[in-house]
């Protein structure tokens, strides 16, 4: 393992917070997340049997989300929240009951140290690591709106330029699950710009029953929206401050709509997928 991987693995920053906040004015009416910022696992996890390789693409993390979400809260002024854990230790983008909150096979690689990962385990991540961060966005949320400030939530992310041989043709895009009304004014705003092909709910689907969006916005009434960019775009230092820049510009304006501050209650899709699929 090199050294810049291990210094990965061993961020001494996971302990006792697993959560990084960034302070910001909730009066800017915008609260920005980043589920999946880190690589990072703690000592005590090992490299959960993988080649440290693997520590360098998407299953461990979403490339360039954190530069991105750093930046973009820096330029806004904005409060954010982002993870300081590798999406392999447990994703905090995933309902506790979703077969999928541990990895045990993402995108080919199996991962030894989730593979007997039993029900207690899972709980020990879950307060170990979801617990703080889900607790962290709850608290931010609750400050706000007490305060007289509902905000916009915004989560950054990041999608591979491939996915199983085929190649992506958006650069970035908009996810949103019942409530349109935040992210329907941010894909015009996209679109709009020049060059840029945007996929309205692609390369994912945005109704996704307990991730971070459903959790804390949509249960709330709270407008909101899930930005996802291309990795190729943003992992070298200077892509991720023009997308932040970009966005900069497109959300000052338009969290400060009386409408989009206001919080109502538009239910989810989340149940249509799930009858969809059987469930």
């Amino acid at each position: 393992m090199s050294a810049s991987a291990a210094l990965k693995l061993d961020d001494p920053r996971l302990e006792p917070c697993p959560v990084e906040t960034i302070p910001g004015s909730i009066e800017t009416g915008i609260l920005i997340l980043c589920d999946h910022a880190s690589n990072a696992v703690p000592p005590d996890l090992g490299d959960l049997g993988l080649p440290a390789s693997e520590f360098e693409r998407h299953i461990a993390y979403d490339i360039g989300a954190a530069a991105v979400t750093r930046s973009l809260a820096r330029r806004l002024g904005a409060p954010a929240i982002l993870t300081r854990f590798s999406r392999l230790v447990i994703d905090p983008n995933r309902g506790r009951d979703d077969p999928t909150l541990v990895m045990r096979l993402s995108d080919g690689a199996v991962v030894p140290g989730n593979a007997r990962v039993d029900e207690a385990e899972v709980q020990r991540r879950i307060a170990r690591f979801y617990d703080p961060y889900d607790d962290a966005i709850a608290d931010a949320i609750h400050k706000a709106m007490a305060a007289g400030h509902p905000p916009v939530v915004v989560t950054v992310h990041s999608f591979t330029p491939v996915w199983r041989g085929w190649p992506r043709p958006w650069h970035v895009g908009i996810l949103w699950d019942a409530d349109d009304r935040f992210a329907r004014p941010l894909l015009e705003g996209l679109a709009a710009e020049d060059g840029l092909v945007v996929g309205d709910n692609e390369p994912y689907d945005g109704a996704l029953a307990g991730d971070t969006i459903d959790r804390h916005a949509t249960i709330r009434g709270l407008a909101n929206a899930l930005i996802e960019i291309r990795q190729d775009l943003i992992a070298p230092e200077a892509g991720a401050g023009e997308w932040a820049e970009r966005f900069a510009r497109l959300l000052k304006p338009l969290a400060a709509r009386p409408e989009l501050r206001e919080p109502r209650i538009f239910g989810t899709r989340t149940r249509d997928r799930l009858r969809q699929h059987g469930g």
